[in-house]
């Protein structure tokens, strides 16, 4: 009965969707007052409901229940239960039902908690979130039934993949279906607010801590996923450029673009315009990721293998809502003021800058992830774009835009002077060129594009803490903190790149236990390959001895074997010190001998370590305003 109360919950939940539509279009019709606090209950309604669908879905994986074929598929009676918890969401239907959840969440809390924008955009953004929703709860319950039954009843059931059988599964997808979701509600205030003519600050600043929320956790998870493909898939790389994580990326670039944005239209009152279409494209990108995802079209270790028939499903649902929202911003794009002017030197012209740089990533991104696919179906030519493409395309505006990020929060707003922007900029320009000269004295072999970013990396990095100079650092906003924390986490993360780009070490080598091998500054024996056991695997377990000047250590990577499914996968071991990562994985058996493949990574490190500075600064920045908002409202209600 779990199964059918699930069922029943998720077309509960998809009829008061379409009631929140409908009392929400007659609100925005009418202005009934009645009706805008119903809307704002159903919402409220509506996110519990699909939550504990969600939650029913997940005791149906933690007790293994082999008469729900989603279990029978993608669960085992072995399996730990963290996977079995994880494995809920670690599938087609079951990721979708965990995006709707979060949607249907969301928009529970816009009601409940949103008191900043004029009410009838209020309803009209709750009314675009229930059409959102509406299309998704009839994908799930036409297309996709997370609850269906199986018959006959297995024995047991098919196991999940082992490459997901990892914590990442468990922190990596809901992080970044949060930011979708973040996403999809800043879209719907968009939505609302050109349906009511309500465009202006007072709409940007209720939007924005959903921009940011969104961007925050975006940035984790992409950075948390790249760290897990790193580990996981024992390729001993970063980030590949497949499409499915170039499907992550995309939505990411155009919330950043979004999140300076409507910055600038909340204190500036500038950018109307294309703060809403930003809106839009952001939405756009997280669209067409998930149908790329789950389409069928792509061959990927990312992807969800299912039937082209859904992919059509979402794709008429992108054109639904993207189609729609671009013919209402062209009704309305006239009615939207432009807002306040800027001079071209200004942080607004900087943050202009920043964005269209930021959007011509994104083409580049977006055209390199998509022209595959386009050339086969349309001409039945194979066509691959891998890193050389995106290295070379998108590399010079990525460094381009190093240098607005550097200069843009050293400028004054609404008009400045080039002389007195350059008077300020002196000590990030003089810590590039210092970088640049001792790159090119010792390591001028390591490429123009990891040279020129480890050198923009330095005076990013300058130039993201000297805002704080000469202010009294107890008096500075968590805001600012926010700002220039996120800055330093993207110069950490490009020097991280860099460097890894520029000075890895690759050993592939055949050996005999006993032998020894260099990795770097590393000595590398292989002391002995015996069998070892794990919950649901059997391995083939290497030691190897480590050694580095006086120190010592040991690691064990393995060749793991899964019998539900059957499948084996490379464990990599790995050596975090302060310079960087040794990064080991064990191969095949060559007769007496056996296949090691060995990375001396420097630096890599900093890559993630920027990630989670970028998102700490974020999440000071939201709750530094969160903070000065409450305090406000505060002020208003007793003064």
């Amino acid at each position: 009965m779990i199964a059918e109360a699930g069922l029943a919950a998720l077309w509960i939940a998809a009829a008061l969707a379409a009631l929140q539509l409908m009392l929400a279009a007659l609100s925005v019709a009418r202005g009934d007052p009645d009706v805008m606090r119903a809307v704002r209950s159903v919402a409220a309604v509506q996110g519990a409901i699909v939550l504990g669908a969600l939650a029913l879905l997940i005791l149906l994986f933690v007790n293994t229940d082999l008469s729900v074929k989603l279990v029978v598929d993608n669960s085992h009676s072995a399996k730990p239960l963290i996977y079995k918890i994880a494995g809920a969401w670690g599938n087609h239907e079951g990721s979708m039902l965990l995006w709707v959840t979060i949607l249907g969440v969301a928009g529970a809390a816009v009601a409940l908690l949103e008191r900043r924008l004029e009410e009838r955009t209020l309803v009209a953004t709750l009314g675009s979130q229930a059409a959102i929703a509406l299309g998704f709860y009839a994908f799930l319950l036409f297309s996709s039934n997370p609850f269906a039954r199986q018959f006959p009843v297995p024995a047991d059931g098919n196991g999940l993949n082992p490459l997901l059988q990892d914590p990442g599964l468990a922190f990596h997808p809901p992080t970044l279906y949060i930011g979708y979701v973040g996403i999809s509600v800043a879209f719907s205030f968009a939505v609302g607010a050109m349906l009511t003519r309500d465009v202006g600050p007072a709409f940007a600043r209720a939007m924005r801590p959903w921009v940011l929320g969104a961007w925050i956790f975006l940035t984790l998870g992409i950075t948390a996923g790249s760290y897990w493909a790193y580990y996981e898939l024992g390729w001993g790389g970063w980030w590949f450029w497949d499409p499915v994580e170039n499907a992550s990326l995309m939505p990411w670039l155009a919330a950043t673009a979004l999140l300076h944005s409507v910055t600038v239209l909340a204190t500036r009152d500038g950018l109307r315009a294309w703060t809403i279409m930003l809106a839009v494209v952001a939405f756009s990108m997280s669209m067409i990721g998930t149908f790329l995802v789950r389409s069928g079209i792509l061959t990927s270790v990312h992807a969800f293998a299912v039937d082209p028939e859904r992919g059509a499903f979402i794709l008429a649902l992108l054109a639904l809502y993207i189609g729609g929202a671009l013919a209402l911003f062209g009704a309305r794009v006239a009615t939207i003021r432009e807002g306040q002017g800027f001079d071209v030197i200004s942080r607004e012209g900087g943050l202009v800058a920043n964005n269209l740089l930021l959007s011509v990533i994104l083409g580049i991104v977006l055209i390199g992830t998509l022209y595959p696919i386009v050339a086969a179906g349309l001409f039945g030519v194979q066509v691959s774009i891998g890193p050389p493409f995106f290295n070379k395309a998108a590399g010079p505006i990525a460094l381009a835009l190093m240098a607005v990020m550097a200069a843009g929060p050293l400028i004054r707003w609404r008009r400045d002077q080039g002389g007195a922007v350059l008077a300020r900029m002196v000590y990030p320009i003089a810590a590039a060129a210092l970088a640049l000269a001792a790159l090119l004295l010792l390591a001028s072999d390591a490429g123009v594009l990891p040279i020129l970013g480890l050198a923009l990396a330095a005076g990013l990095a300058v130039a993201s803490v000297a805002p704080l100079g000469k202010r009294n650092l107890g008096r500075v906003p968590l805001f600012t903190w926010g700002m220039v924390i996120a800055h330093l986490g993207i110069a950490v993360s490009i020097a991280g790149m860099a460097s890894e780009t520029a000075f890895s070490q690759q050993t592939l080598v055949a050996v005999r236990v006993g032998e020894t091998v260099r990795a770097g500054p590393y000595r590398v024996t292989l002391q002995s390959v015996s069998p070892a056991l794990g919950p649901n695997w059997s391995a083939l377990e290497a030691r190897l001895k480590v050694e580095r000047g006086g120190t010592t250590f040991y690691l064990a990577p393995q060749s793991r074997f899964f019998a539900t499914p059957a499948t084996v996968t490379s464990e990599s071991a790995i050596a975090t010190v302060a310079d960087g990562q040794l990064y080991t994985v064990l191969g095949a058996a060559d007769g007496d001998r056996w296949q090691l493949r060995l990375w001396w990574k420097p630096f890599v490190t900093l890559i993630w370590a920027g990630g989670a500075l970028v998102a700490l600064g974020g999440a000071l920045s939201l709750l530094g305003r969160v903070r000065r908002d409450y305090f406000r409202s505060r002020s208003t209600v007793y003064a």
